[in-house]
Order: C-alpha cells, then sequence, then structure tokens
C-alpha cells in the first residue's frame, strides 16, 4: 500500500486526486495540504511513499520545495502548464501530470510508483531483444519511452533539448541533441535537412520550394543540408 500526500491551493484539484486515490486499490491517502509550507509540516510528522505536487502556489512554489527539502518521497507534479516539464527534468521528478488530470494518466503514474517501489524479485531470463535497428528508448516525462523508428515522423532540436514528434497528440520531449540522434538513426530512413530538424523520409507527404510537408506541418530546408537532402530523395526519385 503506498500512502500518498496530495499538495496543491485548488481545492478542485485536491479533491479530484483525492477520488482517483480512492478508486485504485494499492493508494492510501495519507493528507491533503493546501501549500508546501502544509506539506512540510506534514513529513515533519510522519513519512510518505509519493506527493503528488502542484507546481505554481503562492509562498513557496513545488519546484522550490524540492529543491530545498529533497524529499525520500517520489514526486509526481501536477500543473497546468507544460512550460514547467523542463524544470523538473533537473529535479528527478517521478512524472509530470498536467491539468486537467484524466484518471488513465492518473493511474500510468501511479503504477510507475508502484513498480518503482516494489521490492526486486528474481526475473526470468530475459527475451531475445529485437534488432536494434528498430526502436530506441527516448528519456522522456521522467521515465524511458520505447518509441518504434517507424513512429517517428520528425524531430525538432530546441537547445539542451529534443522534440520528437509521432502520431501521437503531444511530442516527446528529451534532454538530448539533435547531433546524437542523428549519429543513432539510419541514414538511409532520416535526414538532417536543417539546423532544427530531422525527418523521416518515409512519412513526407510533399516537396515543394525547399519547403518539405507532412500533412499540416511545414518544415524548411536549410541551405546548409539541401545538398545530402537532394541526395537521399534522388535514390528515390522515379525518373
Amino acid at each position: 500500500m503506498l500512502r500518498c500526500l496530495l499538495v496543491d491551493d485548488e481545492p478542485l484539484a485536491l479533491r479530484l486526486l483525492a477520488s482517483f486515490v480512492a478508486r485504485v486499490p494499492f493508494l492510501t491517502l495519507a493528507g491533503t495540504c493546501r501549500s508546501a509550507l502544509e506539506a512540510l509540516d506534514a513529513l515533519r510528522r510522519e513519512p510518505v511513499d509519493v506527493i503528488f505536487l502542484d507546481i505554481q502556489m503562492p509562498d513557496l512554489t513545488g519546484v522550490e520545495f524540492v529543491r530545498s527539502v529533497r524529499p525520500e518521497a517520489l514526486v509526481i507534479f501536477t500543473t497546468a502548464y507544460e512550460a514547467f516539464a523542463i524544470e523538473g527534468f533537473a529535479l528527478n521528478a517521478l512524472d509530470y501530470l498536467l491539468k486537467p488530470i484524466a484518471f488513465d494518466r492518473f493511474l500510468q503514474a501511479v503504477q510507475r510508483a508502484q513498480n518503482r517501489l516494489a521490492p526486486p524479485t528474481e526475473t526470468a531470463p530475459p527475451a531475445a531483444p529485437a534488432p536494434a535497428d528498430d526502436y530506441l528508448f527516448i528519456k522522456a516525462d521522467y521515465h524511458s519511452q520505447r518509441v518504434g523508428l517507424r513512429e517517428i515522423r520528425y524531430l525538432e532540436g530546441l537547445k539542451d533539448y529534443v522534440k520528437v514528434f509521432t502520431a501521437a497528440p503531444r511530442p516527446l520531449l528529451t534532454l538530448n541533441s539533435l547531433k546524437a540522434f542523428e549519429e543513432r538513426l539510419p541514414a538511409t530512413d532520416f535526414v538532417r535537412v536543417h539546423r532544427s530538424y530531422i525527418v523521416a523520409l518515409g512519412h513526407i507527404d510533399s516537396i515543394r520550394k525547399n519547403r518539405i510537408y507532412l500533412g499540416d506541418v511545414v518544415i524548411p530546408v536549410g541551405e546548409a543540408y539541401l545538398e545530402s537532402f537532394n541526395r537521399a530523395i534522388e535514390t528515390r526519385n522515379m525518373h
């Protein structure tokens, strides 16, 4: 049984999370707090296993709380602002739930907590791995996500981070470089077309005037990458 502490300055958010906790057999509600300072006092009285922690709160934000207190419990951030996800990477939070939180996403997070805190058990010999070129494990949202190479449509570099776009509604945001992906992805299927973009050739719908179209997405071809992109396309052209 995992003991959970809920920390949020919004009463509706606390009630929703409490109702979710009540629906999961291996969770028990240890308490609710309206501020990070209340949470600090609660943790001094009794330890918990998992803290659901809102980020934007008065007096002390969730991020400041984790940086200063370094709680032993697993932290799952909850917030209405996706931009805070990057800060969570540096704090080793277990997960990051974006409001409004759906129960299935909540359940996914607490199952991850349960797996993390479960005592080690003897495991069967691992199955033979699939061919290495079929997929990558990409660290995003505080866990390593298995992504098949055929699922990847394109990648966008953002300074120290990379967005990996698949058919999923939201891209994976990972702390990495576009150059590292360029070195790992097979050159027969992926091509660097811009300092900020790598594109999967199999997902390109059309090419017009140095612009690549993938559905509604338009990606420019940088001048420095034009020659190598044209060579990649030439091998697939019908004459």
